[in-house]
């Protein structure tokens, strides 16, 4: 099926498809599925340094203040 065709089909721009096919050509369905799941460990180990990072800078923010 051309590329044209699929986008129309399932409503994603012609870069998306080549973005997706860069990203997953030549991997396994066990190992896009392990991708994914890395992914969002990491997106979730980052929100978590984020908010440590906040954190900091709170305490910080009222330590310095009480002095």
């Amino acid at each position: 099926m051309p590329i044209p065709e699929l986008c129309r089909k399932h409503s994603v721009s012609d870069h998306t498809i080549y973005n997706w096919k860069a990203k997953y050509a030549g991997l396994t369905v066990s190992e896009a599925r392990r991708l994914k799941s890395l992914e969002d460990e990491n997106g979730r180990l980052k929100r978590i340094i984020a908010n440590q990072a906040l954190d900091i800078e709170t305490l910080k923010s009222v330590v310095s203040k009480n002095y």
